[in-house]
């Protein structure tokens, strides 16, 4: 381990312990406040005629912060990051100064930016909801699904050892889906495919408002559901057993079992899994306005066009915050469903 790796591990340590941060391992940047999907489980796409959207001033504003706080990978997430126009400036910005970029997209539009995404981008995450016919009805797009699939295979052929995995989210319309998509997931050739349930209760993914019980039930499975959501996840332990000790799914069969106990939990059949969570002490979320969040749920600290995100971070009220979280109680991380645990150790590529 370099000196410098050893002054990043300890301040990392020291963020932990200390509540300020003066370690950064990952940065969320939304690039874009639209997306190209109408996706059921999603509301970004119903604000697309406000459309927000990270500039180069801001991405070069930044950079003081990042490099002081040792950041090394940004994860693009959105809306759909790959609609900014200057989507690959950012990203070339991002790149000269050694960080590594990370893209979370739709997959409809990689095909025609296969070019730069190998130039620039580090690794794609796509969604993926289902096999062909799920998945368009799911996005609400036509030919979404084709359009996934044409763009990971051709980035495959130019670059048959580029990474590109999937991201699921597991809810009532998909769950006996659920080996379709283990399977066109390995038919598209990705190298790993991830599962989440679904977020049926914060105000992430631009809910003004929580949704209400009408709303939620469209995609929360619902109690009389939960023996055959049972049966799946069985299923999928005997006919993936290689693919989970393989590591092309990505959690753990525990991990997968608390899906189901995640759902279950709304009903009081059992509590909300524990979740071991430090984003907001590793992490941070900067929205395509500008608003600097401690992750995707919970109450912004700031903007990022008002004062530099450092200063942000380390304000009394950010680090008040952080000492009084507590995420195995706090309302909102109860029900997380996208936690991080990152160790002081761990190394991102």
């Amino acid at each position: 381990m370099t000196g410098q790796n050893v002054l990043h591990t300890f301040k990392r340590y020291r963020t932990l312990q200390t509540h300020r941060v003066t370690a950064l391992p990952i940065v969320i940047l939304m690039p874009h406040s639209a997306c190209n999907c109408r996706c059921v489980m999603c509301d970004i796409w119903k604000d697309n005629k406000n459309l927000k959207q990270l500039t180069e001033a801001d991405i070069t504003g930044l950079l003081a912060s990042l490099k002081s706080l040792g950041t090394t990978q940004v994860l693009m997430s959105g809306g759909e990051a790959l609609l900014n126009t200057n989507f690959f400036t950012l990203c070339r910005i991002l790149k000269d100064a050694g960080i590594s970029v990370v893209l979370l997209t739709t997959g409809l539009s990689i095909k025609n930016n296969a070019g730069d995404i190998l130039k620039y981008v580090s690794e794609v995450i796509v969604s993926i909801d289902g096999d062909e016919p799920l998945h368009d009805a799911i996005r609400n797009v036509p030919n979404a699904f084709k359009k996934l699939k044409e763009g990971v295979e051709y980035i495959k052929k130019l670059n048959p050892a580029y990474r590109i995995t999937g991201r699921t989210v597991i809810h009532r319309l998909n769950y006996r889906n659920w080996a379709n998509i283990i399977a066109e997931a390995k038919k598209m050739g990705l190298n790993q495919v991830s599962f989440l349930p679904a977020d049926v209760s914060s105000h992430a993914f631009n809910r003004q408002q929580a949704w209400a019980e009408p709303k939620q039930n469209e995609i929360l499975v619902s109690e009389k559901e939960l023996p055959e959501l049972c049966e799946v996840i069985s299923y999928l332990f005997e006919e993936f057993d290689k693919e989970f000790h393989n590591g092309f799914i990505a959690e753990s069969k525990e991990k997968i079992q608390d899906i189901y106990h995640y759902y279950a939990a709304f009903y009081g059949l059992n509590e909300f899994p524990f979740k071991k969570c430090n984003a907001p002490w590793v992490s941070t979320v900067v929205e395509a306005d500008g608003t600097v969040r401690p992750c995707f749920f919970l109450e912004p600290m700031g903007n990022i066009r008002d004062s530099s995100l450092q200063v942000i971070l380390n304000s009394p009220d950010a680090i008040a915050f952080r000492k009084s979280l507590n995420t195995s109680t706090h309302p909102t991380c109860l029900k997380c469903v996208c936690s991080l645990n990152l160790s002081p150790l761990t190394r991102l590529s």
